[in-house]
């Protein structure tokens, strides 16, 4: 029994210092309300900073998983471009071609999968109703082992639609709603330009891409074949996806990718290669430290907002105390220890703080659900910027009420009931 005395005390301590802080705190609304706007809004400003870049991180990270795991871009030209870029040098080079992709296909040993793309504008029509500049995304076998995707309606091509070049699309859920109203459009003939296309899928919305026009809500992907009677492929910009193996890293296959196509081309050891190798993983890899940057140069901005709210509870504490020196007296001559005075001051700022956190973290949730309903950019806010904030909140409350409770915890108890408030 004696070895669980000191927790029953400490339990008795925490309850009764709860009971005076929340019975200070209800005595003054007005004192209390300037309080919690004060940690309200730094509250909102850091974990809204942090609720942004994780969303931003969360929906590119996502947007690059959409393009394939381990795939590799053969391109004319490579990714990059800053004021050093020399364009100059790739202006020339051939674009990439079916040829190309049939060496890949027939010569590697480390790819799982190899696929043909081209993308161009064109108009769009059914019935009345028109789309100008309309995507159409030409694509060979392989492209549905490579990019991933969900179909609402219908089905994808088949190896003999794709390769015979027949006139069928799978179109994006944006093109439905504004071609169609909404209604089914699978089986339903639509005119892509001059030529006839029937209409055998509907992808699965995706929403907005956090890296530019990847999503395949606004676009209409046909077979390569009938691509080609559309628009002329080596003005196209076109490229080839190769996919590795699972247990290939993405480092060998653009050694092997290099290699067969030097050779194909009949480049020369010493020459410089007249294609590009271009990888998803390599902006994977630099997201980290990107997004890291980005997180403390908004979160040490966001701060500052954190330290006014700060400043605003220790000014109201300073007061609190200030006001019930009396109190303080008399609790002391009845025998109150210092640690009391002390917790009981520690807990009413530790609660304004993290009241006025919890506010904080409403408003930001509910600015979450305007922008992902109202902007269409999936924005969450997640359990662990919610631990943080109140954890954040709860350190201001301890560091701002700190020094007015410990001066509390250190008055005279006759000094203080001879002190008027």
């Amino acid at each position: 029994m004696k070895s669980i005395r000191p927790f029953i005390i400490l339990i008795k301590l925490a309850r009764e210092s709860m009971q005076f802080a929340y019975h200070s705190v209800m005595a003054n609304k007005l004192r209390t309300f300037l309080s919690l706007f004060g940690i309200t809004i730094g509250i909102f400003a850091i974990i809204s900073v942090f609720t942004m870049v994780d969303s931003l991180e969360k929906n590119v990270r996502e947007s690059l998983q959409a393009l394939g795991k381990k795939v590799v871009y053969v391109q004319k030209w490579p990714w990059g471009g800053n004021q050093e870029y020399p364009w100059w040098k790739y202006l020339n080079r051939p674009e990439p071609n079916l040829s190309d992709l049939d060496e890949i296909r027939r010569k590697s040993m480390l790819a799982n999968a190899a696929c043909f793309n081209v993308a161009f504008p064109k108009t769009i029509k059914y019935e009345g109703n028109s789309i100008p500049d309309v995507t159409i995304y030409g694509v060979s076998t392989d492209f549905d082992r490579i990019r991933s995707f969900d179909l609402s309606e219908g089905r994808f091509f088949n190896n003999f639609e794709i390769n015979s070049g027949r006139p069928y699309a799978v179109i994006g859920s944006d093109i439905v709603k504004d071609l169609f109203q909404g209604s089914n459009p699978t089986g339903k003939t639509i005119k892509i330009g001059n030529s006839k296309v029937t209409v055998i899928g509907v992808f699965a919305k995706e929403g907005k891409s956090a890296i530019g026009e990847n999503s395949l809500d606004n676009m209409v992907v046909i077979p390569l074949n009938m691509a080609r009677t559309m628009v002329d492929l080596r003005n196209s910009g076109p490229w080839i996806m190769v996919k590795a193996k699972d247990n290939t890293s993405v480092e060998d296959l653009i050694d092997e990718l290099r290699g067969i196509l030097r050779a194909f081309h009949r480049i020369k050891p010493l020459d410089g290669e007249d294609f590009a190798l271009n990888q998803i993983d390599l902006l994977k890899d630099s997201l980290d430290s990107i997004f890291a940057s980005i997180n403390f140069a908004g979160g040490f901005i966001a701060f500052f907002s954190i330290i006014v709210g700060g400043f605003g509870i220790a000014n109201i504490m300073f007061v609190s105390v200030k006001e019930r020196t009396s109190q303080i007296g008399i609790q002391k001559a009845l025998g109150a220890k210092r640690y009391f005075i002390l917790i009981q001051f520690l807990y009413e700022a530790v609660l304004l703080a993290i009241v006025g956190g919890t506010i904080g973290l409403l408003l930001i949730y509910a600015g979450t659900l305007a922008v992902t309903y109202g902007l269409d950019f999936n924005v969450s806010l997640t359990l662990a910027n919610i631990i943080r904030g109140l954890l954040i909140s709860a350190v201001i409350g301890i560091a701002s009420g700190f020094f007015p409770a410990w001066i509390a915890s250190r008055l005279s108890p006759v000094e203080a009931i001879n002190t008027k408030g």
